[in-house]
């Protein structure tokens, strides 16, 4: 009986062996609905894939070792999250199964910066490599990053001496292969940048092909002036800006400064500036609660602001600034979301608070008997070094809707990969932005409320994004370029991931490929790891 069974194993071995020995392709995916991520309408068409490249798109006789049937599906360019949070999270677990599961194949991360200093980039780079990651990945590298390294945390001018300091720094990440440089101007210490400094600091990474990418100096009552600020720093320093995860962020102003914004926008575009921008398709933003206090109590660094929210009187002031609205020197944002009733727990990182996440502030002070904002200080000051997050709900969905609409913006979660699927992204900020984005855009704003057609919503996922990259050996279906891959059932992809239920898996994305490998097979993450890094343009190896 032994013998029989090993001989009709063997048999049975053969003949899969001489499958694959016939196989002309690795994969090939057939009777699917092709968009080819440039804009246009599908196509029915089969796509063969070979050696991590797209091989052969129309009708391919030749047979794959493994054959995936998308009949009624659609098969796209892999969608590519322009926003991502991820760097560090990669260096722990390279599998990003958050990402993965909403069709994404690329990230370009970089908000805060690299994980490591200038100069020692490359070798980050090159340790995710021989450690393994399941999505492609690019960054930016933080002008703050140089600032801190030359000039530390505090609100003070910067010399000539150490802007060329910092300036060498940013042609370092450059040459290590950053992909431009970031700053996040809203939170402090790089709220302290000049706008001098960082055009000086632009024409570094201008220089050597890199891009000037901003959360903002203000998105609430400021947000004009701050979209202005961003197009001159690119358009004088030389380098292409994206607006990272534009978003017009002051309820007095709904409905009038996007439109304007995008007005501003489109003008520079029309005289030669390389400005565009990205979204999340949401109407709440997520970050921590430092943000609730002004500027100023973080500029002679972290240990005296913890002194400063410590002491009654000073926080009598702050709350007589955060009820006073907008000022020129700090984003106001509970005032610019309408008060603490529209500011929400989203992890106190505290047990003691934990009954109260998902409520917002004025319900928890009401519970407590204490004001809004006391209650948010302390637990800010309970969890450090921790970082305790809120949803801000501040935008109007009419707003998202028309940037989504507008021809280059471009799709961002401004969310890092989980450690592990179902768990909080690593940033530990429970946003469904970190699970649901992407196939959210499809679902909701293409399939139930057609804000955009679907060969529209593609590109802005891919093609759009690659080229604005500069990533243009993919983003799209063509014969030649990199096979990432995301196979959809557009009846039932949906985005499950709610303000309720932020970690849930979304539904109807079928099959994910990078670099010509399934990562995600019939729904499920295969835990391999063919991404690639994306190394920016500035890159030279003998330089690192």
């Amino acid at each position: 009986m032994i013998k029989r069974f090993a001989a009709a194993s063997l048999i049975a071995l053969a003949s899969i062996t001489a499958q694959a020995d016939d196989a002309a392709y690795d994969v090939v995916i057939r009777h699917g609905r092709v968009l080819d991520g440039a804009g246009n309408p599908w196509v029915p068409a089969d796509v063969a894939i070979k050696d991590g490249y797209i091989v052969k798109v129309g009708e391919v006789p030749g047979k794959g070792t493994r054959e995936i049937d998308a009949t009624d599906r659609y098969v796209s360019p892999g969608w590519i999250d322009m926003m991502d949070q991820s760097g560090e999270a990669l260096l722990k677990v390279g599998l990003a199964p958050n990402k993965i599961n909403m069709g994404v194949t690329t990230l370009i991360g970089g908000e805060g910066g690299t994980p490591v200093e200038a100069a020692e980039i490359a070798g980050y780079f090159n340790q995710l490599e021989t450690q393994g990651i399941s999505v492609n990945f690019g960054t930016y590298y933080s002008a703050t990053q140089a600032r801190m390294a030359v000039v530390g945390e505090e609100d003070v001018p910067v010399t000539p001496a150490q802007l060329e300091e910092m300036k060498k720094l940013v042609s370092i990440a450059m040459d290590g292969g950053a992909m431009g440089i970031t700053t996040a101007l809203i939170y402090p210490p790089s709220a302290y940048h000049r706008t001098d400094e960082l055009i000086e600091l632009a024409k570094v990474a201008g220089s050597k092909g890199g891009l000037y990418a901003s959360h903002i100096r203000g998105e609430s009552a400021e947000f004009l002036d701050a979209v202005t600020e961003a197009i001159r720093i690119g358009e004088e320093g030389g380098a292409g800006v994206e607006i990272f995860h534009m978003k017009a962020a002051y309820y007095p102003n709904w409905g009038k400064d996007m439109a304007s914004a995008i007005a501003l926008v489109d003008a520079a575009r029309a005289r030669g500036v390389n400005v565009a921008a990205d979204i999340y398709p949401y109407v709440a933003g997520g970050t921590g609660l430092e943000i609730s206090a002004p500027n100023w109590v973080y500029a002679d660094g972290v240990e005296k602001a913890l002194e400063r929210l410590r002491d009654p009187e000073t926080r009598t002031k702050l709350k007589a600034e955060l009820a006073a609205g907008p000022t020129d020197s700090w984003t106001n944002m509970v005032y610019a979301s309408g008060g603490w009733k529209n500011v929400v727990l989203a992890n106190s990182h505290l047990a003691d608070y934990a009954k109260f996440h998902g409520q917002n502030f004025e319900a928890i002070g009401k519970a407590l008997g204490r004001d809004p904002a006391d209650v948010a200080w302390d637990i800010m000051l309970a969890a450090y070094p921790e970082r305790p997050f809120a949803l801000y709900f501040m935008m109007s969905e009419d707003d998202v809707r028309l940037a989504m609409q507008t021809p280059w913006v471009s799709i961002g979660s401004d969310a890092a990969s989980a450690l592990k699927e179902g768990d909080f992204d690593a940033l530990g900020l429970p946003h469904p932005r970190s699970y649901g984005t992407f196939p959210r855009i499809i679902a909701k704003y293409v399939r139930d409320d057609a804000v955009l057609s679907l060969p529209d919503a593609i590109r802005k996922m891919t093609s759009w994004s690659a080229a604005r990259m500069g990533l243009m050996d993919r983003g799209l279906i063509r014969e030649g370029l990199k096979a990432d891959i995301t196979v959809f059932d557009l009846d039932e992809i949906k985005d499950v991931a709610d303000w309720d239920n932020p970690t849930a898996k979304p539904t109807g994305i079928d099959y994910v490929l990078v670099n010509g490998r399934l990562v995600l097979d019939a729904g499920s993450h295969t835990g391999a790891t063919p991404g690639q890094v994306l190394r920016g343009p500035g890159y030279h190896a003998d330089k690192r």
